[in-house]
């Protein structure tokens, strides 16, 4: 729960849904604040504000990357495992949310200004997207843990 109102006061405070969920899990793999919201950055409003996978998604899948990925070309196995701990989470948000795009997610395609705008003035960034901040952190501790590194 800790976490998740991290992540959740995270988005509040401005940064993407992206940086919110990476950012909590960060320190637990050695990696500082300021990387995590650089490196998730580009991945919010659905991977660059494209309404594309949700910010919250990508963000969770790069926690389940630090935790198994594939360091080595040769560990197959460790590639076949990063890939079945995405899928679970992929299938988990969805059946939550439906959808794992943001753009279906928020029934607005954000690529465009004009609807992002508009997605905006709705609220829906406000009313919408910190449940998806919540449950992509919330799924992750489920399937991994709280103990992460």
């Amino acid at each position: 729960m800790e976490k998740q109102e991290a992540a959740v006061s995270c988005f509040k405070k401005g940064f993407n849904c992206s940086q919110s969920v990476f950012s909590v899990f960060a320190p637990d793999f050695g990696v500082d604040p300021e990387t995590a919201y650089r490196v998730a950055c580009a991945f919010g409003g659905g991977m660059g504000g494209s309404g594309e996978t949700c910010g919250a998604v990508t963000g969770a899948l790069m926690v389940l990357g630090l935790k198994y990925g594939m360091t080595d070309f040769q560990n197959q196995q460790a590639k076949e495992e990063t890939y079945a701990h995405a899928r679970n989470f992929l299938q988990e948000f969805a059946s939550r949310h439906k959808f794992t795009r943001c753009r279906d997610l928020l029934g607005r395609d954000i690529g465009t200004p004009e609807m992002r705008a508009r997605a905006k003035a709705d609220g829906l960034f406000e009313t919408l997207c910190p449940a998806f901040v919540r449950d992509a952190v919330q799924i992750v501790e489920t399937l991994v843990g709280h103990s992460l590194a």
